[in-house]
């Protein structure tokens, strides 16, 4: 009976960390591998919101290769990444070395500087809008120093400079609390030897800090590549639908969300704008690993 029920546990065995982790593969298969899956089928059709579409091969990706609007978005996106992320992985920095210090009151600046995180980028991206509107808040102080009004809802490259400073702002706390986290695994000894060989606050930071946590400036920068290449909110809330001035603000994503939308949207175009978004944000992630085990070499 001993050796019947010993084998039958045996047997059994096996399934159980399928049964553990049943839940979290039928999430991942219903959300995320389906979805992925349905795109790629799409950008091979030319179906539409309420049709269900032929099969066209690679005529939609042929299709994007002359669509203007495509090449629009593809250089905004590009250069949000240029914009955003250079500034994303210094300036979260700096302020980390600032905030790292436990000195009286030094928690109320941590949750302050983390709090445009936990907002909602909706609402932030109103709050600047009303903010850098031709009669916003910002417009009326340049106005009473004698500067004039400047567009920066109206003016194509400022506008999407604004988007960059919104985004910069919004995501600031989020690469903090990362650089926190890796600031406080260097050993002060480092610090103290090079202060005793005379190093100042510049050297130290460039001779011990930056090193110690180059790892982590490369996560901050793959993660801030991709969200940077894939903006939407920001863009839109401060352009509104159509992209700005003629549209020569819109995005990739943008460009996803108004093409496949709506009761005449083009899905399956929609799906191969998808499958390029996701083509170069891989690109994007392995160039930035590549670029990492090259410095590690």
């Amino acid at each position: 009976m001993a050796l019947s029920t010993a084998s039958r546990v045996r047997r059994q065995l096996p399934t159980s960390p399928w049964l553990f982790a049943a839940p979290g593969l039928l999430i991942t298969g219903v959300f995320i591998l389906y979805p992925f899956g349905s795109t790629l089928a799409n950008a091979l059709t030319d179906r539409r919101t309420l049709l269900p579409g032929h099969f066209v091969g690679l005529a939609n990706f042929r299709e994007l290769w002359h669509d203007d609007m495509f090449w629009t978005g593809l250089r905004n996106s590009t250069l949000y990444i240029v914009g955003v992320v250079p500034a994303l992985v210094v300036l979260p920095l700096l302020l980390a070395l600032l905030v790292q210090k436990n000195i009286p009151g030094i928690t109320f600046f941590r949750s302050a500087f983390y709090t445009p995180v936990v907002a909602s980028i909706v609402v932030v991206g109103l709050i600047w809008v009303w903010l850098l509107d031709e009669r916003g808040l910002v417009n009326s102080l340049l106005e009473t120093i004698g500067v004039g009004r400047i567009g920066f809802l109206s003016d194509q490259w400022l506008l999407l400079m604004s988007a960059m400073a919104v985004t910069v702002w919004k995501g600031l706390g989020y690469y903090m609390i990362i650089y926190l986290a890796a600031l406080a695994s260097v050993p002060r000894e480092l610090h103290e030897a090079a202060s005793v060989d005379g190093a100042g606050a510049v050297r130290r930071f460039c001779t011990v800090t930056v090193p110690a946590v180059r790892s982590t400036m490369v996560l901050v920068g793959a993660l801030s590549s991709v969200a940077a290449f894939k903006v939407f909110s920001e863009v839109y809330l401060m352009a509104g639908p159509s992209g700005g001035p003629a549209g020569e603000d819109t995005t990739l994503v943008m460009l996803v969300q108004r093409t496949g939308t709506g009761l005449t949207g083009r899905v399956g175009y929609a799906s191969a704008l998808s499958v390029v978004v996701f083509v170069v944000t891989v690109a994007l992630m392995l160039l930035v690993l590549r670029a990492d085990r090259r410095e590690d070499a």
